[in-house]
């Protein structure tokens, strides 16, 4: 099973699938026990973060309605740095 992430209207993320990790901010793992479903918390009430504990109940809401990102805008070109000009007179 693929990994999915659904947003759940009023709730956590929800987290599904046999092939994930979820890893802190220095890139350790957490000791997920071998589940294929976690709920993550997004409304930040949850006192065992990052993961949800039902806390939002009646304190976040957020309908979920899935819709489309613009496009990401390019990068702008970077000039390659010029070599010093040969005929300039040096610094004092």
């Amino acid at each position: 099973m693929a990994t999915k992430l659904t947003v759940l209207s009023n709730g956590s993320l929800r987290v599904d699938g046999n092939d994930f990790e979820l890893v802190d901010a220095q890139g350790k793992p957490y000791g997920l026990g071998g589940r294929e479903r976690i709920s993550i918390c997004r409304c930040g009430l949850s006192s065992n973060k990052p993961f949800c504990d039902g806390s939002h109940k009646g304190h976040f809401e957020h309908n979920a309605e899935a819709f489309d990102l613009p496009a990401p805008k390019p990068a702008a070109p970077v000039a390659p740095p010029t070599a010093p000009d040969a005929g300039a007179a040096p610094l004092a």
